[in-house]
């Protein structure tokens, strides 16, 4: 039997739940979603419907609009996201510059900044930068979203190599300034969130590859990240996929590894960088050897195989700046990866949506974590199209 402790308890349990459900609901259903629509759909009494939109509203989660149409009694008030006070805090960190955007509920950036730094006062920059935003948004802060390259435990940077940070405690760091829940999030997962995040119900496996200076994947399944025991799933770059006199030196120290023959270095030349534009990158795409990015492709298309042979994945998505190699990269990986042997099919292959903003994989891992839920694709994709 329950004590009165763990009734209460309960109780609140339940309540946050129902909470949760109400808000998902109007934010799949702004302006258009009622007080009797909830009720409806989670089939709570109309009486418990109204208790919950009034917290929403008095959180200043949701806002009332207009009324609904009539169905012949009273007409309804609809219901929206609040999208003018709660903000989401999103910096995208890279080895030499750092994205920060301001996300509103509706999934629209507010407010865009970038700040550049070199590898001695990246901290103190960075720093600067959040204690910035504290000043200046604190008190609509609702949580922050930290997007990062390396592996993450959401608490702290266990290992960055393009940041030579290790065992960082980078969240609670943040959040002594922000006063404000921080997530940690690898880059690669935030991308393929967002990706996943395009359907209204994904279904089934998604593999994520992001293919830039380095190289590294993410799962998601049913629109959830897939993450493993160690935090490591994804970290393909230092497969061994070529082999005998094809395969390369590596920068690990070994021959054949992925990131040797497919990392954008690898096929562009020595003068890649992170840091680089689309446009410079393109320059560079223009100039260099076919050869090499065929030979790239190539081994792209054997991981991609070998994974899809294993996870029957609903597609491959290929997102960073290797998008900027355009349809001819694209079809070569597919042609590659276009066999007919018993037990397999081909697996659709396509680059990342290019109007899922930066901030869009990081934000929506925020929100969740704070509230529960989930944009819907159009306000995810709301982030690409920054407020006048």
């Amino acid at each position: 039997m329950l004590n009165s402790d763990d009734a209460l308890d309960t109780q609140a349990s339940v309540r946050r739940a129902n909470l949760r459900r109400a808000l998902q609901l109007v934010f799949r259903n702004p302006g258009v979603q009622t007080r009797a629509g909830i009720a409806r759909s989670t089939g709570l009494t109309a009486a418990t419907a109204s208790s919950l939109v009034a917290e929403l509203l008095e959180n200043r989660l949701i806002v009332e609009g207009e009324q609904a149409a009539s169905t012949g009694g009273k007409r309804a008030t609809t219901l929206s996201i609040d999208a003018s006070h709660h903000l989401i805090l999103v910096i995208v960190i890279q080895p030499r510059h750092a994205h920060i955007a301001l996300v509103a509920l509706d999934g629209t950036e507010v407010d865009v900044r970038r700040v550049t730094y070199s590898a001695e006062d990246r901290d103190r920059v960075l720093d600067a930068a959040v204690a910035a935003v504290a000043v200046e948004f604190g008190d609509r802060l609702l949580a922050a979203g930290v997007q990062l390259p390396g592996t993450t435990d959401g608490r702290s940077v266990l290992e960055s190599v393009q940041l030579k940070w290790q065992d960082l405690p980078l969240a609670e760091r943040f959040e002594r300034v922000l006063k404000a829940p921080v997530l940690l999030v690898n880059d690669v997962d935030a991308e393929a969130i967002a990706e996943a995040g395009r359907e209204e119900s994904p279904a089934g496996y998604r593999l994520f590859i992001h293919i830039g200076g380095g190289i590294g994947a993410a799962v998601t399944l049913d629109g959830e990240l897939a993450p493993g025991p160690r935090d490591r799933a994804g970290e393909i770059g230092h497969v061994q996929v070529v082999f005998g006199e094809a395969a390369r030196d590596c920068s690990c120290g070994r021959r054949g590894c992925l990131e040797s023959a497919s990392a954008m270095g690898a096929m562009l030349g020595e003068g890649f960088s992170d840091a680089m534009d689309a446009a410079e990158i393109a320059v560079l795409a223009a100039r260099a050897d076919p050869r090499q990015l065929d030979d790239g492709a190539r081994a792209l298309a054997r991981a991609v195989k070998l994974i899809s042979a294993l996870l029957d994945p609903t597609e491959v998505v290929i997102g960073g700046p290797a998008t900027v190699l355009g349809p001819r990269f694209l079809e070569r990986v597919r042609s590659e990866t276009d066999y007919s042997s018993r037990g397999t099919a081909q697996v659709p292959i396509r680059y990342a949506d290019p109007r899922v903003a930066l901030s869009a994989g990081a934000a929506q891992a925020a929100l969740t974590s704070a509230l529960g839920v989930r944009w819907s694709p159009e306000q995810l994709l709301a982030a690409s199209a920054p407020r006048p």
